[in-house]
């Protein structure tokens, strides 16, 4: 047991003369003041001291002692608080400061589990609880049940025999038990916000590892402006973009979809990234694309239960041409300023990686010119809803594409970003968002 001090008293709070309550509009208005406060409480240490500190005037005892027997079996039980101890334990923070008994005249009332008002206290010398109950005459014990079971249990003592008005004792009983209850809910509520408060740090780190994959800015390419946007809709995602540098003015550019959200993507769309960057640096992409999802589908998607869908596409800055593959994403748009023809890359896309290690992809080689603009996107872009649910849909892709005069590929990304932005409303993603904008110069 820990060193305490017995006082032959309750503190101050305790000890104050009970409020002689005869008509029930003033105990109501107790009862409500009492329920204002504790609901104002959000630590559970704090709400016990609100609740002693008014039961103190309605139920008056000189010392107040609180038991548990969570974890324990008969006849063990802990004393969690205790009136007369000079320094309060926390039992949450600090449980193994409690002291833990064994029998005696608490441990009976406590495992019998029902509420007891005894007028004539009695106990054994050397019972366990004897310091605790030292010169006290009558006592009233309230059960506190969890799950069916008196997990814990509130004993008020009194140095006077009978001091405890039985036709009260009811209304004591059930008022108690909803305490308990409150500082249970109270307990589970602080419990969960610290469990959240662990995970939403660790889901930051993870979107923090997951961001330092991504290019750390655009490169600069003498025949092709390029910008780029990522948004995750949680704190990780499962896009993923990225650019090669393949040596004689060929860039490759990728841009992939994990199925799913949250951590699971993420995790795959950090394997996608380490696959793509042990690739060797192929200027044909249907190799590159048929090398990733080789090693995805052997390894790892079968565990997690995803694909990824992907573009790829090499551009040659000497002739500006484009060669590129598709695995089951949305087709690219390919447009002109003042244009209004678009032309859809990857319309007959293949299948997405991740699904088979058997399958095989092709690629398309097409000539572009000065003033040609392309789009590449994930479909968090085209599937954003506004209010009404209505999709951004491709053809407002086409419409930010299609813009008159020379802009620049940042120029048409913040417009895009601002179309978005206006349709819904700034609404929160519900999908992980990634767009690519590509101005041939």
């Amino acid at each position: 047991m820990p060193p305490f001090t017995v006082s032959d008293s309750a503190p101050t709070a305790d000890r104050r003369p009970a409020i002689p309550i005869t008509d029930w509009q003033e105990r109501l208005a107790i009862v409500c003041e009492t329920m204002k406060e504790m609901s104002l409480q959000t630590d559970p240490q704090e709400l016990v001291r609100t609740f002693g500190r008014r039961m103190a005037t309605v139920f008056p005892a000189d010392r107040r002692i609180s038991l548990s027997r969570r974890g324990l079996n008969e006849p063990w039980y802990r004393i969690t608080r205790y009136s007369g101890w000079k320094d309060e334990i926390n039992p949450w923070e600090s449980p193994e400061k409690l002291p833990v008994l064994h029998g005696g005249i608490l441990a009976d009332l406590f495992y019998g589990e029902e509420p007891q008002v005894i007028d004539d206290l009695r106990f054994a010398a050397d019972d366990p609880a004897a310091p605790y109950l030292e010169g006290q005459r009558s006592l009233m014990a309230i059960p506190h049940f969890d799950g069916g079971q008196a997990l814990n249990m509130v004993i008020s003592t009194s140095s006077r025999p009978a001091a405890f008005d039985r036709e009260k004792f009811p209304e004591t009983v059930w008022m108690s038990n909803l305490f308990g209850r409150a500082t249970q809910n109270l307990l589970l509520n602080t419990r969960l916000k610290e469990a959240y408060g662990r995970i939403d740090r660790e889901l930051k780190t993870i979107a923090e590892i997951q961001r330092s994959l991504l290019p750390g800015s655009t490169p600069e390419i003498p025949t092709l402006g390029l910008s780029a946007y990522y948004r995750t809709s949680t704190h990780a995602g499962g896009d993923y973009y990225d650019f090669f540098d393949l040596g004689e003015g060929r860039w490759g550019i990728l841009i992939a979809d994990v199925s799913g959200h949250g951590t699971p993507s993420a995790v795959v769309m950090a394997i996608t990234h380490a696959i793509a960057h042990l690739s060797p640096k192929e200027v044909d992409p249907s190799k590159l694309l048929t090398f990733v999802n080789r090693h995805l589908t052997q390894r790892y998607t079968s565990s997690f239960e995803s694909f990824v869908t992907a573009f790829y596409a090499v551009y040659d800055e000497r002739d500006r041409t484009l060669t590129y593959s598709c695995a089951g994403h949305n087709p690219p748009r390919l447009t002109s300023q003042c244009a209004d023809h678009v032309t859809v890359l990857c319309e007959a896309a293949d299948l997405p990686l991740g699904l088979s290690p058997d399958i095989t992809y092709e690629s398309h080689k097409i000539k572009l010119t000065p003033g040609d603009r392309i789009v590449i996107y994930t479909d968090g872009i085209v599937e954003a809803a506004n209010m009404q649910g209505e999709l951004f849909g491709t053809r407002r892709l086409d419409m930010v594409a299609q813009t008159c005069g020379a802009e620049s590929a940042d120029a048409l990304l913040e417009r895009l970003l601002e179309w978005l932005k206006t349709f819904t409303e700034d609404a929160p993603p519900e999908d992980d968002r990634t767009v690519i904008i590509a101005t041939v110069r």
